[in-house]
């Protein structure tokens, strides 16, 4: 986990706060001003939609007018009474030029049609005769749909006479269609985008041929009118309020007018204010970051100072010089920490002086423990030698049995003096870790105890490189004796297996066996010094003096796994290095003592 300086924690601190701060506030600015901007846009549309009422009334009462005088007209009673539709067609030109409408229609009293014009092609008498519905009626106001155009229409009915005795000789139709001039009038009217609706097709709209593609496809083509407030419709990048106003009363189909107007225009100004709200935060955060900067410095450096103390002191620096003048907490703290030091450095000393009379006197029992128990065979032998009545086999036995206590003694000493020497005291060979294995397992197997112990090596990869051959096998040698004794007690089912794995530099060896594994009450301190358990010469300097090694080497040795059904130990080795390694000489490996002794009586 990353650690952070006090200064860095007021500067992080000022930065989220001024930073959280300006952002709540551009927040708030914005949902103020949108929320604001939707009633003034939905104020706007209602303001067109009414302007568009007033509108269409006087239309309404316009289109009523002129029906009215054309309905009455002498020459208009005349032709209907012909009941010739193609004469009626054909005289109806100038009535319909002098009503000056876009739609003009005459239908003899049973309400077929018998008359058209219209100022756009396309719409034809069949269109006229399904949309039309004529009725007894004084006047009625329609909508006729077809071919893509609509009308609004002003239904009047022809009489021969006065209205009263209801001598009906048709009907008059005149209107004027919805189309892009009526749009972009009712446009400019409401400031707005408009669109016309025929049930659920657009008829005519003023907006580009896209977004009307879009919107068609929107779900408030679908949504009932009167809608209570404005609906947001996304049209491609752009986003829109929308509102309808139902311009049939509640007939089927209905015509709707769709009055949309643009939100992204209207709250354009919000981009400028948001840039500016944010160069003023941008401005407080650096400017109070510079002010928590000196501020914080002041206070911070004396900590700084003390946090150096503290890091020199887990260096071992008894001695790193703090300054704790000042009346302030820092200043305290800091000659606090000066007197714990001082007691530290004393107690410390006492300590190892203590620690190395332990030490001292921990090696020197076990070694003279030790030594007298060789010495004891030593002399006791010599003595049975000095007998003249002993065969030669009897005098080679105990021969062997006092060579085996020197080696014995010397092992022990070698174990001493390997603690004396360094890493550079190491001799690396160019060789193979594969034979130094094979030689420490030969030199294991003629031991009489382990004859029974089945050992398996297996190798993957290459595992040559420069070593220390003579000290590897010695740490080989000491985990092979190890494992064997630790399954001494299985029989004929002991096995143990050396793996060796190349790896990134070096070498992986992994020893296991399926021994009673490692007491729980020597685990945790398996590699120090005069740590044995169950063994009856045990020096306790085996796993010591294998772990050094290793080390000097640059490597590791760890206990993998142990337990009642055996242990493992992984050994990484780096054993690639410059030729100047090994520009210290070259020799054969040898066996360590004890190996050496083993290997001579197998001989």
């Amino acid at each position: 986990m990353m650690k952070l300086r006090m200064r860095t924690k007021f500067l992080l601190s000022m930065l989220l706060i001024s930073a959280g701060l300006t952002w709540t506030s551009l927040l708030l600015v914005r949902r103020t001003v949108q929320a604001q901007v939707k009633k003034s846009i939905f104020a706007d549309l209602n303001n067109s939609v009414s302007t568009y009422q007033n509108f269409h009334r006087a239309r309404e009462l316009t289109l009523t007018h002129s029906a009215e005088l054309l309905a009455d007209l002498p020459n208009l009673r005349a032709l209907m009474t012909t009941q010739h539709e193609a004469t009626i067609q054909d005289s109806s030109t100038d009535l319909w030029r002098l009503a000056g409408s876009d739609l003009f229609v005459l239908a003899d009293r049973t309400g077929k049609v018998v008359a058209l014009h219209t100022a756009s092609p396309g719409f034809t008498r069949q269109m006229a005769q399904q949309s039309l519905n004529p009725s007894s009626q004084e006047s009625s106001s329609q909508w006729l749909y077809g071919a893509q155009h609509l009308y609004e229409v002003f239904l009047k009915p022809i009489y021969s006479g006065p209205a009263v005795e209801n001598k009906l000789l048709g009907f008059l139709v005149v209107g004027y269609e919805i189309d892009d001039t009526v749009a972009s009038q009712v446009s400019r009217i409401a400031a707005s985008q408009v669109a016309f609706y025929y049930g659920d097709t657009i008829v005519r709209s003023t907006l580009d041929p896209t977004h009307e593609a879009e919107l068609a496809r929107h779900s408030i083509v679908h949504s009932a009118p009167g809608i209570p407030g404005p609906e947001q419709v996304q049209l491609g990048d752009e986003r829109f309020l929308a509102t309808s106003l139902e311009l049939t009363a509640d007939k089927a189909p209905s015509v709707r007018l769709v009055v949309l107007k643009s939100y992204d225009q209207a709250t354009a100004f919000l981009d400028s204010l948001n840039r500016l709200l944010l160069a003023l935060g941008l401005t407080a955060v650096l400017g109070g970051s510079a002010l928590v900067f000196f501020i914080s410095h002041t206070f911070t450096r004396p900590l700084g100072n003390l946090v150096a103390g503290v890091r020199a002191l887990g260096r071992g620096d008894f001695h790193y010089p703090l300054d704790a003048r000042g009346g302030d907490e820092v200043a305290e703290v800091t000659g606090a920490f000066n007197r714990m030091r001082d007691s530290l450095l004393k107690t410390q000393q006492e300590l190892i002086d203590a620690e190395r009379l332990a030490t001292i006197g921990r090696m020197a029992s076990s070694v003279s423990h030790d030594l007298r128990h060789s010495l004891a065979a030593i002399v006791a032998n010599a003595e049975f030698l000095c007998e003249s009545r002993l065969s030669t086999d009897q005098r080679e036995e105990l021969y062997q049995e006092i060579r085996i206590a020197v080696n014995q003694m010397t092992e022990l000493i070698d174990s001493l003096l390997e603690f004396s020497r360094t890493r550079e005291s190491l001799r690396r060979t160019y060789g193979s870790v594969r034979e130094s294995v094979d030689r420490v397992v030969q030199a294991v197997r003629t031991h009489p105890r382990f004859h029974v112990v089945r050992i398996a090596v297996r190798q993957e990869g290459n595992c040559i490189g420069w070593f220390d051959t003579k000290k590897l096998e010695r740490v080989l040698y000491n985990l092979l004796l190890n494992a064997c004794e630790a399954i001494a007690g299985v029989g004929e089912d002991g096995r143990i297996n050396i793996d060796l794995r190349e790896v990134p530099g070096g070498v992986q060896i992994r020893l296991s066996d399926n021994g009673r594994g490692i007491p729980e009450s020597i685990r945790g301190k398996l590699f120090e010094p005069f740590i044995s358990y169950g063994k009856e010469n045990g020096t306790g300097l085996g796993l010591t003096v294998v772990q050094k090694i290793v080390q000097d080497h640059g490597g590791d040795v760890v206990v993998e796994k142990t337990s009642e059904e055996g242990t493992v130990f992984r050994i990484t080795l780096p054993i690639v290095s410059s030729s100047t390694t090994a520009s210290s000489g070259e020799g054969k490996p040898e066996f360590p003592p004890l190996a050496r002794a083993k290997k001579v009586e197998s001989e």
